[in-house]
This record gives C-alpha cells, sequence and structure tokens, in this order.
C-alpha cells in the first residue's frame, strides 16, 4: 500500500529557495497570513497541511512518521516551523539535514525531559483528544483560543474561520500522535545540526522566550534567537512584519 501523502499549497514565482511553512496544532497550511505574503516577495512558498490537519486530516502519522512523509513531499527548503510544526520541523532537521538549507522555528520545544512529566502529558492529551471529539470543533476552538498562551491574538489574528475547518477526529489524532507527551526529547541530539538555525519567540511569551534560549544553547553556535515585540506565542500572527522581516534579514546574513 502507497504512503499517505501531505496536502501543500505552493505560492509564489520568485526564483529563490522556497520556503516551507509548518503550521501549529489546530491550523492548516492557509493560517500563515500576512507573515507568508511578505515571505513570498521574495522566496516560492510551500505551505504544508500537518497530519490530521486542512487537506491532510485523514492522515495519521506520529513525529517521526511525519518527518518521513516530508521527506517524500519537499525539495531541499527554508524550513519554518510554528509551535507543534516546530517540533515536527526539528525532527525533519534532524533525520534528512539534507533537505533543510536554513532552519527558523517559532514558539517551539525540544520536547518535555522527564519521563513522568511526558506520561502525564500524554494523559492530558488523550484526554482532551476524548474531549475535542465529544464536544465538536467549534466548541473546542472556544476553549482552545481562550487560553492565555493565545490571549493577546485578536479575532482576526487567531485564523478561527480556517481553523473550523479541521474536523474533530482529525485534530484528536494530532493529539494522541503528535502531542508533546509523545514525543521523545531531542534536546541531547540538537548539537547535531550543522544548518544555520534562527529561533523566535515572542517578547510577551515567558515560556517560549526561555525554551528558545535553551534551544539555542542545546544546538550550538550556529543558532541564534530573536526576539519579537508586541508579540505573545503566536508572533508570525501577531506582528506578522516584524516577524518576516526578522527572518528575511537573517536569510540575507546567511544564505
Amino acid at each position: 500500500m502507497s504512503s499517505p501523502q501531505l496536502s501543500t499549497i505552493r505560492t509564489g514565482t520568485a526564483d529563490d529557495t522556497s520556503i516551507t511553512l509548518l503550521h501549529g496544532f489546530t491550523q492548516t497550511a492557509g493560517c500563515w497570513g500576512t507573515f507568508a505574503d511578505i515571505l513570498a516577495t521574495s522566496h516560492p512558498i510551500v505551505a504544508v497541511d500537518l497530519p490530521g490537519h486542512g487537506g491532510s486530516a485523514d492522515v495519521r502519522a506520529n513525529l517521526p512518521q511525519t518527518a518521513e512523509l516530508l521527506a517524500a513531499t519537499l525539495e531541499p527548503s527554508i524550513v519554518i516551523g510554528y509551535s507543534l510544526g516546530g517540533r515536527v520541523a526539528l525532527h525533519l532537521a534532524l533525520a534528512h539535514p539534507e533537505l533543510v538549507k536554513r532552519l527558523i522555528v517559532i514558539g517551539a520545544t525540544g520536547g518535555l525531559e522527564g519521563n513522568e512529566e511526558r506520561a502525564q502529558r500524554r494523559t492530558a492529551d488523550d484526554a482532551l483528544a476524548d474531549h475535542l471529539e465529544d464536544i465538536g470543533i467549534e466548541a473546542f476552538l472556544d476553549e482552545w483560543l481562550s487560553q492565555p498562551l493565545f490571549a493577546s491574538l485578536t479575532a482576526e489574528q487567531s485564523c478561527r474561520q480556517v481553523r473550523a475547518t479541521n474536523s474533530a477526529t482529525g485534530l484528536a489524532s494530532s493529539l494522541r500522535l503528535c502531542g508533546t507527551g509523545t514525543q521523545e526529547p531531542l534536546w541531547d541530539r540538537l548539537g547535531e545540526l550543522t544548518m544555520p538555525v534562527l529561533v523566535i519567540a515572542g517578547a510577551n511569551d515567558d515560556k517560549f522566550t526561555q525554551l528558545g534560549h535553551q534551544l539555542v544553547e542545546s544546538i550550538g553556535t550556529n543558532a541564534s534567537i530573536q526576539i519579537i515585540d508586541n508579540a505573545g506565542h503566536s508572533a508570525q500572527l501577531e506582528n506578522p512584519t516584524a516577524s518576516a522581516s526578522t527572518i528575511t534579514k537573517w536569510l540575507s546574513e546567511t544564505l
């Protein structure tokens, strides 16, 4: 039986290295907005629907399997991953470094380090997946977007209408297979990354700013961090111009 295919949206005609965009949980390839529009002025864009999301709603894959599906889909590119997409991007870069010319992660982590903490998170994510299937996508999004992590998103920035096109079963599968508790911690392996790496966090996101500094320390001298003002966890949505400009400048210095 053939492997499932990940759905992608390809835009831009610029004759340059393409940028691959990997979205966060409950989002789709259509949730990048102004951020992607700015990047598309200088690079072709390949926005991917991750397993359980968007056009890949029926695809079931854990994080290492998702990396392999991406490897079968992508040409070598600049890879940008946000939150869930950032964790996927780290797996891709470690498994297939030849496909990742430059790596940019936004609001990402190398995983939970303690066995007990991971087990507790898996239990919580499994319960959340059950809850999602019980209440449906609309009610779940109301709850999900009301979390403090997303409190600074405006209604327009939240991309809620596009998120609502996801299915409850697809998102539940993502929680069960790709939730943070399922991830083997990558911290001890991050030093294997040799491509230039940019870590981005919102200035108002204390948790992921701290994790961002930990990522840079774990990766080494080929990594750096940029903090985006007037932004929380979703820096690319809350301050898309500053986020995209920061990336464009960094790429001009490293490509």
